[in-house]
């Protein structure tokens, strides 16, 4: 059978599951939400040990070079393995008989025995099971990534000879440097194969590849050391540079969140076992990795800052990495710190942080496929159960393999991080048709929680206000996969939720309106408006208008233009629908006139741009030219007529003129706003004889006057005689 132009190959692993082909053929011909063109198509059949005794008919469909999509992940490494095995001539690239090139078959997995075969209820996962298939065979966009190398510097930090234990257990593989604390006892080593130090840690930064420690009190191991290892040199400040770092200190770690940070390793030095994994894992930690760029961001609708004055926070304060600085009126993804948690897309309000793994709308799209086919296969109350790749996958294996399984109604959906499941998520699951949205949450992830939590109790506010109830979303964060089981099995029915079907195009706002407005329409109670708590990313800002100068500060600062100016005319509008409730309004206004009101408005005026207030045009007191708001040019006045900048000729008139007026009245008050002093005659050899003929005359004139001239004259007669 094809499913999305793929041929599906199912297995009953040796008779373990039992699986009605023609039901299953049935359920896939009503998936809903597949590739566009594509459909369902031919018959089903079921193999009872593909990857063993059937392993030829799998071989025969990859000859033909058409996609392959096989529902079996445990044995995906003796399927490609089987690929190879066939050579180049026959599937990768050889000429058939009839003399033309052969396609390779391009082939994908899933997983439908952990997750609805093996389970007590498998009798009734025809419907889950198409679901499964049609969501696997869709399209997966590429994410983009970033590059780093290591080259295997590594730092090694402690304060007792396991650090020297552990430097000479890797110096063959890795270039090893130890700083030990201050104060440390230790014997020295027979053979000082790598450098040692001493030094107190001040600061660190960076990431693998990348990294900087910063010391004081830096000094190098004496090579005299006797009984215990000693230092000798002057202590200086400094700054060590490595590829990796060993931190078996036991203290405090040097990053937030340490376990997150690639190349970062930050053991118990006092489990033995740790210590070792994280040796083991230092041994491969040197070339180049790719690693996903978790985040798209744009920054052009990022509610942060304008002009220095700060709205939103909430990426900044929720990221447990610091991957997200403030930079500006924007914020920094630093993509080599970021370890994919999501938390920061799933908090943002206006959706500039999207997260990317999987890129673009595929996340939503996958979603819309898997709730849409299972409902269209004949399914009944959907619990969706969103799991990652790691602690989810384990639990649902062990659920399978040594107890009930997942129950038929329960769908794994899985993501990379289950952090960044956020409101758009939560609410498009809803209108999809999900019952209830399950969260299985890694015991690891506690400091994720509260914001994981707070976009759960939003996402139970808003369907409770429709009259859909409270408990329809839950974090399931039980170690034991037995109790998991038990929950699952446990749930009770609630009443049914829309069966809505839409295309998630945009970024977070557009999902999230589009699914709040199939979830109205289908509401028991759908109400006008609910109000919502602190935060919210919805709501309504109130303008006390008799304080309102219409000066537009609002509208420059709003990132989503809720609030906008008019270009003809002094004129505040508002668009509720636009509204993040950044704050970046209200702390812009320089009168203190607004004030944020949390909700969520159904009404048709909440999509509508309502006038605030609208004043009349001041106009300028020399030409009449209406150039601004008569009650912004009124309150500059009141505010700056006693000031003494204004006290001079012309004063505050000049504020009541347009820009023209304005340059034309300072040129008017002064004949010769730009005259200069008269420009001196250039000096010519003339003048400075004529001026020294001048001095002269006016010294002997003066000598003249006081007789001095006739004496000096006979004293000289008197000599020549």
């Amino acid at each position: 059978m094809k499913l999305n132009k793929q041929e599906v190959l199912v297995c009953n692993c040796e008779g373990t599951m039992t699986i009605d082909a023609k039901a299953l053929g049935k359920a896939c011909a009503g998936a809903v939400g597949l590739d566009e063109g594509a459909e369902a198509s031919g018959e089903m059949s079921v193999a009872s040990q593909l990857c063993r005794v059937g392993i030829e008919e799998f071989q025969r469909h990859a000859k033909t070079g058409d996609p392959l999509l096989v529902a079996c992940t445990q044995e995906a490494p003796l399927f490609l393995e089987a690929l190879d095995e066939m050579g180049e001539q026959e599937a990768r690239g050889g000429e058939t008989a009839s003399g033309t090139k052969q396609a390779t078959s391009p082939i994908r997995f899933a997983n439908i025995r952990e997750k609805a075969g093996w389970s007590k209820d498998a009798g009734n996962a025809a419907a889950k099971m198409a679901a499964l298939l049609a969501e696997a065979s869709l399209d997966i966009e590429d994410s983009n990534s970033v590059t780093m190398t290591s080259e295997g510097a590594l730092l090694i930090l402690g304060n007792s000879a396991d650090a020297l234990e552990a430097a000479q257990k890797l110096s063959n593989r890795l270039d090893v440097t130890v700083i030990l604390e201050p104060g440390t006892n230790a014997l020295p080593p027979r053979v000082m194969d790598v450098p040692v130090f001493t030094g107190r840690i001040t600061a660190a930064e960076g990431h693998l590849g990348q990294f900087q420690v910063s010391l004081e009190d830096f000094i190098p191991a004496s090579p005299s050391s006797k009984g215990t290892l000693g230092f000798d040199g002057r202590p200086q400040k400094g700054a060590s540079e490595a590829d990796l770092i060993l931190d078996l200190r036991g203290g405090a770690a040097l990053f937030p969140a340490p376990e997150k940070r690639d190349g970062y390793f930050n053991p118990d030095p006092g489990n033995p076992a740790l210590v070792a994994d994280a040796l083991l894992d230092l041994t491969d930690m040197v070339g180049t990795f790719e690693k996903p760029r978790y985040v798209d961001y744009d920054d052009a609708i990022c509610a942060h800052s304008r002009a220095k004055i700060t709205g939103c926070t909430r990426c900044v304060d929720n990221c447990p990495t610091g991957a997200v600085q403030p930079d500006g009126d924007r914020v920094a993804f630093d993509p080599y710190i970021c370890a994919g948690c999501g938390t920061c897309a799933s908090v943002c309000p206006t959706g500039a942080a999207r997260y990317s793994l999987p890129a673009g709308e595929t996340l939503f799209k996958r979603l819309r496929t898997l709730l849409r086919s299972y409902a269209g296969a004949g399914g009944k109350r959907p619990q969706l159960l969103v799991h990652d790749t790691e602690h989810g996958e384990v639990m649902i294996s062990l659920m399978a393999r040594n107890g009930g399984g997942l129950p038929a109604n329960v769908l794994p959906f899985v993501v990379n991080q289950v952090t960044q499941a956020g409101l758009d998520l939560l609410l498009a699951a809803s209108a999809y048709g999900a019952e209830r949205v399950l969260v299985l949450l890694p015991p690891n992830k506690d400091d994720e929680r509260p914001a994981l939590e707070a976009e759960l109790a939003l996402a139970d506010t808003v369907l409770d206000g429709l009259g859909y109830g409270t408990g329809r979303f839950e974090i399931l964060d039980d170690a034991d996969p037995e109790a998991i089981e038990q929950r699952l099995y446990s749930l009770k029915a609630l009443s049914p939720m829309a069966q809505a079907d839409f295309l998630p195009l945009g970024r977070k706002r557009s999902i999230m309106s589009l699914a709040l407005s199939e979830l109205h329409k289908a509401a028991p109670t759908p109400v006008d408006a609910i109000d919502l708590p602190e935060g919210a990313p919805f709501g309504t800002v109130i303008v006390d208008t008799d304080g309102c100068t219409v000066c537009l500060a609002c509208a420059g600062a709003c990132p989503t233009r809720a609030l906008r100016d008019n270009e003809d005319k002094p004129q505040l509008s508002f668009t509720e629908q636009a509204c993040v409730q950044c704050g970046l309004c209200r702390n812009t206004c320089p009168e203190k006139v607004i004030t944020l009101i949390p909700r969520l408005s159904f009404l048709p005026e909440a999509g509508e741009a309502i006038i605030v207030k609208e004043d009349a045009p001041f106009e300028c007191i020399r030409c009449s030219r209406p150039f601004g708001a008569k009650s912004s040019v009124e309150a500059m006045v009141k505010k700056l007529e006693d000031h003494p900048m204004f006290q001079e000729k012309g004063g505050t008139d000049r504020i009541k003129m347009c820009d023209d007026c304005r340059v034309f009245a300072l040129a008017e008050e002064d004949q010769h706003p730009m005259a200069a002093g008269a420009r001196p005659a250039p000096r010519t050899t003339a003048d400075y004889l004529a001026e020294r003929d001048e001095l002269r005359k006016a010294a002997e004139k003066d000598m003249a006057e006081k007789g001095l001239l006739e004496k000096n004259a006979g004293a000289d007669t008197e000599g020549k005689a």
